[in-house]
């Protein structure tokens, strides 16, 4: 993988963790109210951005690149609702890795199978380690005597995660012929993503304006904060799958999960530190090896 990919990814990865903080942090605030209140502010932060890209570059956007950019749209509205549900229930340290986890090993597997990508033994063996290391992220921790391993809600979070995941790969192999193939700008293909999710969920959010006001109110920056990190994660991603494979870029950029249980542990006191951080870190060696092999 080049330099310059690694850095996007990097880059994209701490944006990532930092606004999936602020995501969980206002979850139990009102899922829906959240999401679209982010989307929206990302939208307009945004729109002179994608003004500026659609002037200078001209892209061709007709046919299948309208579709592509129809379709993004559609599939982040599951996934904002699902991520957003999955930090209610569960903890960010579990919910974060194993969405992202997943959702990376699904879209590894994608680029191989439908893309014909052929990573090498390396990255094979990459791949396994960031599997194992979702897997013990995964994995309850020790229950008092006479309790239940994992509470009900924490299995729920756990569903949402891998239904999150699902949507992940499912966006980013989408997107990677979007910006690779097609030629569609990445900050137009995000920004279609961002609209598509304000319009859809608007119906939603504005049934319960009071709480609406509520959450802009208790999570202003938050809001702000997710609007422009979240965009801009993506944004960086999607540049570099224009001319990274898809089953080396998708793993390589879940790095983020060690920040977010970093942030999950330090900041928000969630227990299980030292079983959740070795494992994140047996899925940063994981993307390592992707990397270079």
């Amino acid at each position: 993988m080049s330099p310059t990919a690694i850095v996007l990814i990097l880059v994209a990865a701490m944006a990532h963790a930092s606004w999936n903080l602020f995501s969980k942090q206002a979850s139990a605030a009102g899922a829906v109210c959240f999401v679209w209140l982010f989307f929206t502010a990302a939208a307009v932060l945004y729109a002179p951005v994608a003004v500026i890209v659609l002037v200078v570059s001209h892209p061709r956007l007709a046919g299948l690149p309208i579709v592509f950019m129809a379709g993004t749209a559609i599939i982040h509205i599951g996934y904002a609702l699902l991520l957003q549900n999955g930090y209610r229930l569960g903890d960010l340290s579990v919910v974060y890795p194993i969405g992202r986890g997943s959702g990376a090993l699904l879209a590894a597997v994608a680029g191989i199978v439908l893309l014909g990508e052929r990573p090498g033994p390396l990255s094979m063996a990459g791949i396994l380690l960031v599997i194992a290391g979702v897997v013990v992220i995964g994995l309850p921790g020790r229950a008092r005597k006479g309790s239940a391993a994992l509470p009900p809600a924490a299995v729920k979070g756990i569903a949402f995660a891998l239904l999150t995941g699902l949507t992940i790969a499912a966006y980013t192999v989408w997107d990677k012929y979007a910006v690779a193939t097609l030629h569609v700008p990445p900050v137009l293909e995000d920004w279609a993503a961002t609209l598509g999710v304000t319009v859809a969920v608007a119906p939603i959010a504005l049934r319960d304006r009071a709480r609406l006001a509520t959450v802009w109110r208790s999570y202003r920056p938050q809001v702000l904060g997710a609007a422009v990190l979240s965009p801009l994660a993506y944004i960086l991603v999607l540049t570099a799958l224009r001319f990274t494979a898809i089953s080396v870029a998708a793993p390589c950029r879940e790095v983020s999960v060690l920040f977010g249980v970093l942030l999950g542990g330090r900041l928000l006191g969630e227990g299980g530190a030292v079983r959740r951080l070795a494992a994140a870190v047996a899925i940063v060696a994981g993307i390592i090896s992707v990397a270079v092999g």
